[in-house]
């Protein structure tokens, strides 16, 4: 699998687990935090892989897409803090569904920027071999993820 299609596959992931966490009741407390938990996980696991690997890569083989890379790792800052938060916050808190409603309007932003505006000069960039390439590297590094979204790089800056 090529590393965009693994990124746009973890999208659709996140997408349906957040779709899920939206039809689910107000007082469906404990499947909303296995969501919760679900989305931390993947979510963490996403961008962990893709600033380890998939943005220093993009940014060597199409510099033009510097700005979108540096954007995007100032998404993750704030999306991880979220990630944080909601790790530890209690499903019944009154805060948990509004943190988890700014987080899902942020992560759908910032996947339409990836997809739309610049994964398809990334992809023009590299090629289908690279791609190949990066998307093995990326599969492989999703074990070796932190559980702690504040141990995703982005976090700490």
């Amino acid at each position: 699998m090529d590393g965009i299609v693994l990124l746009k596959e973890d999208h659709k992931t996140v997408e349906k687990l957040f779709k899920q966490f939206e039809k689910a009741g107000e007082d469906s407390h404990v499947e909303k935090r296995k969501i919760a938990d679900q989305v931390i996980e993947e979510l963490t696991n996403h961008t962990w892989i893709e600033e380890k690997i998939f943005y220093p890569a993009a940014r060597e083989a199409a510099p033009d897409t510097k700005d979108h890379v540096l954007e995007s790792v100032e998404e993750h800052h704030v999306v991880l803090w979220m990630l944080s938060e909601l790790k530890d916050l209690d499903p019944t808190d009154e805060r948990f569904d509004a943190k988890m409603t700014v987080l899902i309007e942020n992560v759908r932003h910032h996947v339409e920027e990836e997809e739309k505006e610049w994964f398809p000069d990334v992809r023009k960039a590299m090629g289908r071999n690279r791609l190949t390439e990066l998307g093995e590297q990326m599969e492989k590094a999703k074990q070796r993820a932190p559980g702690d979204p504040l141990a995703v790089p982005s976090a700490d800056q």
